[in-house]
């Protein structure tokens, strides 16, 4: 059947000669065939560099998106650092009031307690995308198991403190005025002799005439002008506390008088051996001088 040939006769105009032309069924079919095969070719090449393109396109934003999910995670971690300086300022503060309502304390390997799991896959092989998510989850999950274990010692402290409410109320436990702290507790060299001596109490430097306020609830035990302090001031709050604020220039309470934790007592001032405002602030125990900053525990 291929050895079959199509004739074609060419028929000119009036004057023309005819020509007949003879061509073998196989060779139309190889034109068919290889036209056919240039299409596909053609549409196999265009499928390719198409999808070429889209592979590179999707590439592209694949690599955008993990640079971007990159700078997440980095501002996460910065954010958790933050959130873990006020877990530890929170922690602090808890201690704190334990120490001064003499309750049990919670040692370092308790409070770490559940903290860590099963040896982690080398971070060496993995991507900066994956490591980053890693690490991420790592303080995550350790911020959360302190912060749970955290609350439940925070509730244990609270059913505590409610059952001794009435002596909080007469613990001293605030700044007793604004002001910089000048002078601190402890061996300091006096400014007037230049000899190193006990400071019973902490200086707080501010102008005349600053508010000053009673650090817990009490009644005023003593209003007076003693040589070294100048005017001042001694509450007595019960339970063994005693506090005293001095260097006054105005007193605004009445010996026998109950005062309130924050209530206005008198204003600051410079009266007896100073060398400039400020108040002198002293807590006692039981008759013992103690560092005021340890029953501080609002800010500033």
């Amino acid at each position: 059947m291929l050895k079959k040939k199509f004739t074609f006769m060419m028929i000119p105009g009036s004057s023309g000669i005819s020509r007949q032309i003879n061509i073998p069924l196989i060779a139309i079919y190889l034109s068919v065939a290889g036209v056919l095969t240039l299409l596909l070719a053609s549409f196999f090449l265009s499928a390719q560099f198409f999808s070429d393109r889209v592979t590179d396109n999707q590439l592209e934003q694949l690599r955008q998106e993990n640079a971007n999910l990159q700078t997440k995670f980095e501002q996460m971690r910065w954010n958790l650092a933050e959130v873990e300086t006020r877990y530890a300022t929170l922690v602090e503060k808890e201690e704190a009031i334990r120490a001064i309502f003499e309750l049990p304390e919670i040692n370092d390997e308790e409070r770490q307690l559940g903290i860590g799991g099963p040896e982690p896959p080398s971070l060496a092989v993995m991507t900066p995308g994956k490591k980053s998510a890693y690490l991420t989850e790592l303080e995550v999950d350790g911020l959360l198991t302190l912060s749970k274990f955290e609350l439940e010692k925070f509730g244990e402290v609270e059913e505590a403190l409610l059952s001794i409410e009435d002596r909080l109320r007469h613990t001293p436990s605030i700044w007793p005025t604004k002001g910089w702290l000048s002078r601190g507790y402890g061996m300091k060299h006096d400014p007037f002799t230049g000899y190193k001596q006990l400071h019973r109490g902490i200086d707080l430097a501010n102008r005349t005439g600053t508010p000053v306020i009673a650090t817990a609830n009490g009644r005023i035990s003593k209003v007076t002008r003693a040589t070294g302090l100048g005017k001042l001031i001694v509450i007595n709050h019960g339970y063994g506390f005693e506090t005293r604020y001095g260097h006054l220039s105005e007193i605004s309470v009445k010996r026998g008088q109950k005062v309130k934790r924050g209530d206005v007592i008198g204003l600051m001032g410079s009266t007896g051996y100073s060398t400039g405002p400020h108040l002198h602030f002293e807590v006692i125990r039981n008759g013992k001088f103690l560092d005021p900053r340890e029953y501080i525990l609002n800010e500033k």
